[in-house]
């Protein structure tokens, strides 16, 4: 079959309707490169999530199961970066809670439903991947990246709870210990520590991401796809119940903490730029 360079493939979501090409609101672009999909979050320069977003990442990835022609998900993104977690500096509620609903649904609810796609998945990731955008990245199989990237799990740094499922998956990537110390110093490592780490996989420099990224679906989407996908299932057996238990609790205690000062204090410090000044209350 020959290759279809850039054109859009609408994608059913789960009201029927086709995905929109880009921006909207979604904030979702599907491309195809022969056996390639590329799903870009097309909300620059932030990609900020919300379960809008969430929703149609998942949409996507489970309609892109029932495609035949795709043996391979690129996830990508427009703009300065490739997910900076929710948006702190546009909240609703008052309270820091990012939450858009879906027909009722929660962002966890729907983020519990990325590790039930069955194709691989390549994430590319220039920018900030913090918080819940590290926690996107985390559920692809690899991620391509750059030196200039930074990579977070900054929840404690806002006085919560790690959230999107990554007190399960980045103990996976990087082993508990190194998990722990992320989670509990917040700290942002570049894109050469995460490859050393193995939270990423492979290190370009940043005008050649996209390519480095496309090369080795490529090179997934050359092998067999039956067996790629019996291989698939093995390496990441119990991951969507270890998944779904670790957001449940994440959720939870996420809750709680919402009601502290010190999450109060985190949100603040992260809007007025500075370091944030906690009392343990």
């Amino acid at each position: 079959m020959a290759a279809r360079r850039n054109a859009v493939v609408p994608v059913q979501g789960r009201d029927g309707q086709s995905m929109p090409e880009a921006s909207g609101t979604d904030g979702l672009r599907l491309d195809r490169e022969g056996p390639v999909a590329r799903l870009t979050l097309s909300r620059p320069p932030n990609n900020f999530l919300d379960v809008t977003l969430v929703a149609g990442v998942a949409d996507a990835l489970l309609a892109l199961d029932e495609d035949p022609a795709c043996r391979v998900v690129l996830l990508a993104a427009e703009g300065k970066h490739f997910c900076a977690g929710a948006d702190f500096s546009r909240r609703t509620d008052g309270t820091g809670a990012a939450r858009h609903p879906v027909s009722g649904r929660t962002l966890y609810q729907e983020a519990c439903r990325l590790p039930l796609s069955r194709k691989p998945i390549v994430a590319v990731v220039q920018g900030a991947a913090i918080g819940a955008g590290l926690g996107l990245a985390a559920i692809a199989d690899f991620r391509v990246t750059c030196p200039e990237a930074r990579f977070s799990a900054n929840f404690t740094r806002l006085g919560i709870h790690p959230g999107f499922g990554l007190t399960a998956t980045l103990p996976r990537l990087v082993g508990a210990q190194r998990a722990a110390l992320l989670f509990y110093t917040g700290r942002r490592i570049g894109g050469e520590e995460a490859v050393a780490i193995g939270l990423a996989d492979q290190l370009v420099p940043q005008e050649g991401l996209l390519a480095a990224a496309m090369a080795l679906a490529g090179e997934i989407a050359a092998s067999a796809p039956l067996a790629i996908a019996s291989t698939r299932v093995t390496l990441r057996q119990g991951l969507a119940e270890a998944f779904t238990a670790a957001a449940a609790r994440e959720e939870a205690e996420q809750d709680r903490l919402r009601q502290t000062a010190d999450f109060r204090e985190g949100v603040r410090a992260t809007a007025e730029r500075r370091a944030p000044d906690f009392t343990g209350s």
